[in-house]
């Protein structure tokens, strides 16, 4: 048992998904050929890479957003001989997650995108805020 999770919430195995399992699953949930799956998701990935470059803002609702920012420059320090270096401004992107992809993390598992309210219950505002 991990030290850090409570009973019955112990963390699965971890491991890298690479873009070829991808490319499987998603092959074998739609029938798609594998060659067709490849080039469609190499081809989104070309798309947000430029964007990205351009300095655009890419919004996937409920998934995250991707931005690029400006690191601005600063001194740092060499911890062996304690001499001081210069460290260059930067562009790098940053990634804001989500409501619905934080809640699945959190949960651990999958939530509706789009709850339905119980019978007599107002559905929830986009802001998170409950309506009255």
């Amino acid at each position: 048992m991990n030290f850090f999770c409570l009973p019955g919430m112990e963390p699965k195995e971890k491991h890298t998904v690479t873009k070829r399992d991808l490319i499987q699953r998603i092959s074998a949930s739609t029938g798609q050929t594998k060659v067709l799956v490849r080039d469609i998701i190499q081809r989104f990935l070309d798309e947000v890479s430029q964007e990205l470059v351009g300095g655009n803002r890419l919004e996937f609702r409920k998934f995250g957003v991707f931005e690029v920012r400006q690191r601005p420059g600063r001194i740092a320090q060499n911890p062996k001989t304690l001499e001081k270096v210069p460290v260059p401004p930067k562009r790098v992107v940053k990634f804001k997650v989500g409501n619905v992809l934080k809640l699945r993390i959190e949960q651990g598992k999958d939530v509706e995108a789009n709850p339905t309210p119980a019978p007599g219950q107002a559905p929830p505002s986009s802001d998170g805020n409950h309506r009255s």
